[in-house]
């Protein structure tokens, strides 16, 4: 064949070209996209990583996985079985998982049914790439393969267990047939403080997207987070309940011994309240956890959110009682942490505080989160006696012996009228409430004894004893300027009050100094009379000091940025009525009333509870330094 002189020169040409390519060379990419290129993988890309890659060039397997990547998957673990290079197993566990990707989005049934074992390979091979003994060490915590295994293992698990109806969870002892041998699964319960059999099913909490927190918490780890819903008890009145947990999927079998007679794993279950960490080959390996998922599933439709509003203007909605509740089981050993919530308002609206400070490692690891539930339409003094005697009952109930001394190390925080509930379970008032709102001692009131019993009751306050530190946040210590004649005549009109309130307070009414009766004008006393600043025993409350060794912080709101105590209100409250003198700080918040929202009121009271945690502390150690 014969090469003219206009060819030669053609390639010459080309060569000198800038846009002619050689056949290895570099492009100029963005930091976004050199960053995507080095660290791809299944998960985030949807393609193998560069070490994967790698190895499968190494065997000469590259193309040979885009056209049969089963039998890709089959060679790997030969290689694996036989040579100790421990890079083939992470190639292994992104090899199956994308082919089960590829086997779900199959239209043909029998195919779609086998991506279920895929993925199940993926989660037995990065354990293995990441806890098998051999020559070469396990990822060092900078190697960025590290994290993408333990991603593909957690989001394995999910998809290789979904074998349910519509990708239900299938959570149970059971045996699997995997494509490189049989797997027999057990259940191990031994660290699970729940009861298994309470619940109804199971959905992975990566499956959901969050609304409405500030930010969704996710504690870094291994295991597939869940979301539990039990199943529903008749005359439970406030929906489903739920709990987060985690799964983890525990090998107990070399690779090889799954062609050779068969795979041994255990599935094993942890409460994300009791759990953080597990053991696995002598190292302390963190569970991955999503608490936030879980607590915005429970709100999701919750008739937590009406409950405020609905139960102040109704004494029959959702009949639910006056209570103390846990969030979790107990955990002795943590400090109670108490959340009482304010008017018309409900415990939904402390999930934004307590989604962010469970995430503080020791906030979570020192403190359990109890809130009290009550109708904040009652007269106050009845609800703070709910109060007072809830938080004994509790304590009695859980450690009759009193061998829990966090226990006894309790912290009440309460926003609004919350707040008022609070101080009463911290102070000793003798008889200062009953001379403020009767005008004489009991001794000297005529009534019947049963009257008086109900005095001492509400109105001779002891503080709890295991009590040992408040937090008042936007509380109207000496009323609220809302609560006006004018809105506590409406309120009257519109709030019904239970039967049993209505025959308390009619006995009480005649009692009363003539001052207290002209402000109610022949009305029934509701938690908005307690509010007003008329209000003589909220006056008399007010001055009367923490018990001794009970320690006070105030959080104080004021929406006007320019505004400068004694100054300011949050629209509810004024400043010089949240105010108290004594308490051991006070912090001022730009908000208005509904500040226990804000991000600076919850840092607020992260620093309280870790200036507590140092005080318990310190107490401890004062008899060893005698």
């Amino acid at each position: 064949m014969k090469i003219s002189f206009v060819h030669v020169a053609l390639f010459l040409l080309c060569l000198t070209l800038a846009g002619c390519a050689t056949p290895v060379g570099v492009n100029i990419v963005s930091p976004r996209e050199a960053y995507h290129d080095t660290y791809a993988n299944p998960l985030s890309a949807g393609v193998a990583g560069d070490d994967t890659n790698l190895v499968l060039n190494r065997f000469n397997l590259l193309k040979k996985f885009k056209k049969e990547p089963a039998k890709v998957i089959a060679t790997l673990y030969e290689k694996a079985i036989t040579d100790d290079r421990r890079d083939i197993l992470f190639a292994l566990a992104e090899t199956s998982y994308l082919h089960g990707d590829k086997l779900a989005k199959s239209v043909d049934p029998a195919k779609k049914k086998l991506a279920a074992d895929y993925f199940l390979l993926a989660a037995i091979s990065s354990y293995h790439f990441l806890f098998s003994e051999g020559p070469e060490p396990p990822p060092h915590a900078l190697d960025p393969r590290l994290r993408t295994a333990s991603d593909l293992y957690n989001f394995s698990l999910w998809r290789g267990f979904a074998t349910g109806e519509n990708g239900q969870l299938v959570l149970e002892a059971q045996s699997r047939t995997l494509p490189i041998g049989n797997l027999t699964i057990s259940l191990n319960m031994s660290a699970f403080s729940l009861n298994f059999a309470d619940f109804e099913k199971f959905e992975p909490a990566a499956k959901f997207a969050v609304r409405g927190f500030s930010v969704r918490n996710r504690n870094s780890g291994m295991g597939l987070p869940l979301i539990g819903i039990k199943k529903k008890v008749p005359g439970f009145l406030l929906g489903g309940q739920v709990a987060p947990l985690t799964v983890f999927l525990r090998v107990e079998s070399k690779l090889a011994e799954f062609s050779n007679g068969g795979g041994q794993a255990a599935l094993e279950f942890y409460s994300t309240f009791d759990d953080s960490e597990i053991t696995v080959k002598e190292k302390k390996i963190p569970l991955e956890a999503d608490l936030t998922t879980t607590l915005a599933y429970k709100l999701e439709g919750s008739q937590l959110w009406s409950f405020g509003i609905g139960s102040f203007f109704s004494d029959t909605f959702l009949a639910l009682p006056n209570g103390l509740y846990q969030i979790g089981t107990y955990q002795p050993g943590r400090i109670p942490l108490v959340l009482v919530h304010g008017t018309a308002s409900s415990p939904a609206w402390w999930s934004e505080m307590f989604n962010t400070l469970y995430n503080d490692a020791t906030i979570r690891k020192n403190f359990q989160f109890w809130y009290f539930i009550y109708k904040s339409n009652n007269v106050i003094a009845m609800s703070a006696g709910d109060l007072r005697s809830a938080l004994r009952e509790k304590a009695a109930a859980l450690d009759p012996d009193g061998k829990d001394p966090a226990l006894r190390q309790m912290v009440v925080v309460g926003h609004s009228q919350g707040g008022l509930l609070t101080k009463l379970t911290a102070v000793d008032t003798g008889e200062k409430l009953v001379q403020a709102v009767m005008g004489k001692e009991i001794k000297d009131i005529r009534t019947s004894e049963k009257n008086k019993k109900l005095i001492r009751e509400l109105l001779v306050v002891k503080p709890v004893p295991f009590v040992k530190r408040v937090v008042f946040i936007a509380t109207p210590h000496r009323g609220s300027f809302l609560s006006t004649h004018l809105v506590r005549n409406l309120i009257a009109k519109l709030v019904k009050l239970p039967a049993t309130l209505l025959t308390k307070v009619t006995d009480l009414h005649e009692l009363l100094t003539d001052n207290v009766k002209s402000q109610l004008k022949g009305r029934t006393i509701t938690s908005a009379d307690g509010m007003s600043p008329e209000n003589p025993l909220l006056q008399a409350l007010a001055d009367i000091p923490l018990a001794p060794g009970i320690h006070g912080h105030s959080i104080i709101a004021i929406k006007d940025e320019e505004a400068t105590p004694p100054d300011g209100d949050d629209g509810v409250v004024k400043y010089s009525s949240a105010h108290l003198e004594g308490m051991d700080s006070e912090f001022i918040v730009r908000s208005e009333h509904s500040c226990q929202l804000h991000p600076f009121t919850i840092e607020e009271v992260r620093r309280i509870l870790i200036e507590h945690l140092a005080s318990q502390k310190q107490n401890e150690q004062l008899p060893q330094a005698k």
